[in-house]
C-alpha cells in the first residue's frame, strides 16, 4: 500500500506550523483538508419552535466557538438586543477571548474554566448561583451537562441553536484518496451518504476517538490507524507513525 494522497476531514489549519504540513513534506504526501460535515445554525423559525426566551436568562454558557457564532448570529436573526448585564461562562480562556468578536470583553462578565471541560467550569458557576443559565447546543448532544447542572441545583435551559449536517461532495470533486481520516461518527455517516456504494479496497482509514472508531467498524470499514493510543496521543503522531512504518 503506497500512500500518496490523504484526506483529513477537518478544516485547513490556520497556521503553517501545523504538524500536518511537516508530515506532508517529510513523507512526500499530499494532504487535503476537506470536512465531511459542517455546522449550520437553526433558522429563527426553527428556534422559536422550542419556546425558549433568550432574554429570560442572565448568563450564557459556551463550550465552543461554534456556539458563540451561532448564538450571536441567531440572536441577530431574532432581532434580540443582548443586555449589557448578560454574563458569559466559557469552558476555556480561548473560547472566552473569542467573545470579543461580538461584545466588549469585560472580566466582570466573562468567566472561563482551565481545562475546556464543563466539569471544571461548574465551580465558577456555583459561585454565581443566582444566575439563570442558557446553554446553546448542537442537535447532537447527550444529557451529561444537564445532569451535572441539575446535580449542583443551577437554574439552566439547554437549547439547540445549531446542527451538524453532511458536507456533500459535488460531482466535479475527485475522490482519489489513498487514505481517509475521520474525527467523528458524523463524518463516517457522511461518507456513506455521499458514497453509498463505497468500497474500501486498498484505501487506508484512520479515526480519532473510540466512538469514531466504533462507528467506522460498524460501517464495515477496516481501521489502519486508531488514535489516540499509548504511543501516539494525537492524530498527527499516529499518522506519522503509520507513514514511517509504510516507508520501511
Amino acid at each position: 500500500m503506497e500512500i500518496k494522497k490523504i484526506l483529513v476531514s477537518q478544516p485547513k489549519p490556520t497556521t503553517e506550523k501545523s504538524p500536518y504540513f511537516d508530515i506532508a513534506n517529510k513523507y512526500n504526501v499530499e494532504i487535503v483538508f476537506r470536512p465531511f460535515i459542517k455546522v449550520e445554525r437553526l433558522t429563527s423559525k426553527e428556534f422559536r419552535q422550542q419556546h425558549i426566551s433568550v432574554l429570560d436568562h442572565t448568563a450564557v454558557v459556551f463550550t465552543s466557538r461554534h456556539a458563540i457564532d451561532h448564538f450571536f448570529n441567531l440572536c441577530a436573526d431574532l432581532r434580540l438586543t443582548i443586555p449589557e448585564t448578560m454574563k458569559y461562562f466559557c469552558t476555556s480562556e480561548s473560547i472566552a477571548l473569542y467573545i470579543q468578536k461580538y461584545v466588549q470583553y469585560r472580566k466582570r462578565k466573562v468567566f472561563f474554566g482551565a481545562t475546556g471541560k464543563i466539569e471544571d467550569l461548574v465551580p465558577c458557576m456555583v459561585k454565581h448561583k443566582v444566575e439563570n443559565y442558557l446553554i446553546p447546543m448542537s442537535d447532537v448532544h447527550n444529557d451529561d451537562t444537564k445532569n451535572l447542572l441539575d446535580k449542583h441545583k443551577l437554574r439552566h435551559t439547554e437549547c439547540v441553536m445549531y446542527r451538524t449536517v453532511s458536507n456533500d461532495f459535488t460531482p466535479e470533486e475527485a475522490f482519489d484518496y489513498d487514505m481517509l481520516i475521520f474525527f467523528s461518527p458524523a463524518g463516517i455517516a457522511s461518507l456513506k451518504k455521499n458514497f453509498p456504494d463505497f468500497e474500501q479496497k486498498k484505501i487506508a482509514i484512520g479515526t480519532f476517538g473510540s466512538i469514531t472508531a466504533q462507528a467506522a467498524i460498524n460501517a464495515g470499514l477496516h481501521l489502519d490507524i486508531q488514535a489516540p493510543n499509548p504511543e501516539a496521543p494525537s492524530m498527527t503522531a499516529a499518522l506519522e507513525q503509520f507513514l514511517k512504518a509504510q516507508k520501511k
